[in-house]
């Protein structure tokens, strides 16, 4: 579907990986992206390219931003506190408040709004349905109950309110986000890059990884498909343990796959938050791939070669 251009396109969580190189894919197709921040003058070096930055967080329920909030065509709210840090109590608030609070209020003002958005896409996870190391599961399956899985179980409950509001809602559930500019995999290149990599733990774990452009690709796509909503996975349709991630990342660069990273290390590192490595979900895009969207890298060393191969680090 030929996308409508120069419409006005909300991003929150704009200073994050996702958030910074969606801004530059809206812009350069020829969409009005304006960035939802915490401080604008600041922000605006963090992800510049947006045509406006406006003052916003998941604690404000009001301000300028409502305002700008009903001349937008679209909104995509990615925002959120970190998770790959340790979990402590203080931290799983963060981890939990940022996305359902900021959701709650986005959608609330959506009901004030004489003009609304015509679509929400809102960026959740993987880890809606909590460890799933042996069973398949799809975007129909049911949410899983530890931590995670009701951190993304509520927030998109948040995000389908709008739905009673006349508003197209997607929910984009991410995978691992393979790119050198963050997120695991450029944790990882420094240990490997040094001939310490290895797998996380065991290695045995499922490891639902998708490409960073696969990603930003299929959140336009839902942002453009008028006909697309609910859940759609974005994870790339190749089911691998992060043993054969480790393997594929040693052979793209050339270097041994040998040194594991202990399960008590990461348990040191992240408390509860290791869980969420430490065990993965084993997940199939059936709804994404039924939509007739195409991911381009479907093979995790193909991917990685994008990525990180040789001529890549040459030229960064």
């Amino acid at each position: 579907m030929e996308p409508n251009r120069n419409r006005q396109v909300i991003v929150t969580g704009a200073t994050g990986l996702i958030g910074q190189k969606l801004i530059e894919r809206l812009t350069k197709r020829g969409d009005q992206a304006i960035a939802f921040v915490r401080n604008p003058e600041r922000d605006r070096q963090r992800a510049p390219g947006a045509s406006r930055y406006v003052e916003w967080s998941a604690s404000k329920e009001s301000g300028e931003w409502r305002q700008v909030l009903q001349e937008a065509d679209a909104v995509v709210n990615l925002a959120g506190a970190p998770i790959a840090e340790r979990w402590t109590d203080e931290q799983k608030e963060k981890i939990y408040n940022s996305r359902i609070a900021g959701t709650r209020h986005l959608v609330e003002a959506m009901g004030e709004l004489d003009r609304k958005p015509s679509v929400l896409v809102n960026g959740s996870a993987v880890g809606y349905y909590g460890a799933s190391t042996t069973e398949v599961v799809n975007e129909l399956s049911p949410s899983g109950d530890d931590f995670m899985a009701r951190v993304c179980s509520d927030w998109e409950a948040e995000a389908l309110r709008a739905e009673g509001e006349g508003v197209r809602v997607a929910l984009i559930r991410i995978g691992i986000v393979l790119s050198p500019d963050g997120g695991a995999l450029a944790k990882l290149l420094t240990p490997f890059r040094l001939f310490v990599g290895g797998t996380l733990g065991s290695g045995d774990q499922p490891w639902p990884w998708v490409h960073i452009d696969d990603l930003l690709d299929l959140i336009l796509y839902a942002l453009d498909n008028q006909q697309l909503q609910g859940p759609l996975l974005a994870v790339a349709p190749e089911q691998i343990s992060n043993w054969q991630f480790s393997k594929a990342l040693g052979h793209v660069l050339h270097r041994p796959s040998i040194f594991p990273l202990p399960p008590f290390i990461l348990r040191m590192m992240l408390g509860e938050g290791a869980v969420a490595i430490l065990s993965g979900q084993r997940v199939w895009p059936e709804r994404t791939l039924n939509s007739g969207f195409d991911f381009n890298w479907k093979s995790v060393e193909e991917a990685l070669r994008n990525l990180v191969g040789e001529k890549k680090l040459r030229d960064r």
